[in-house]
């Protein structure tokens, strides 16, 4: 199955993650989750290949993140409907392998599910 990554061009973790796939031999498919973001069933799946909560994939050191007073959401529907109308929100870059998910940060940490 070919891998996919959740990329964000002007990021450059997602750039290097991206650059370091190729690299080692893989040509993911590229969501530009920016421009075409996840459903909320799509990010639920993530979450649950990532093994874990939605403050998890959350960047929440974005202004809007402070704005939306999302630190003290409790609710899991309410993070990941913030996420699928405001994709900033979500930490990048995103890779996607079968049943496997990984946050490139570093972007060495995606090769261990692709591997």
């Amino acid at each position: 199955m070919k891998p996919v990554i959740w990329h964000n061009p002007g990021c450059s973790k997602s750039r290097q993650t991206l650059e370091l796939m190729r690299t080692e031999g893989f040509d993911p498919t590229i969501v530009e989750y920016l421009k075409n973001p996840p459903g909320k069933d799509e990010i639920s799946e993530v979450l649950v290949k990532l093994d874990i909560g939605p403050i998890g994939l959350l960047r929440q050191g974005e202004t809007l993140f402070k704005e939306l007073g999302l630190a003290s959401m409790t609710e899991d529907a309410g993070l990941i409907d913030a996420m699928h109308e405001n994709p900033i929100l979500i930490e990048r870059p995103v890779v996607i392998a079968g049943d496997k998910a990984a946050i490139g940060r570093p972007p060495e940490h995606v090769l261990t599910i692709l591997k």
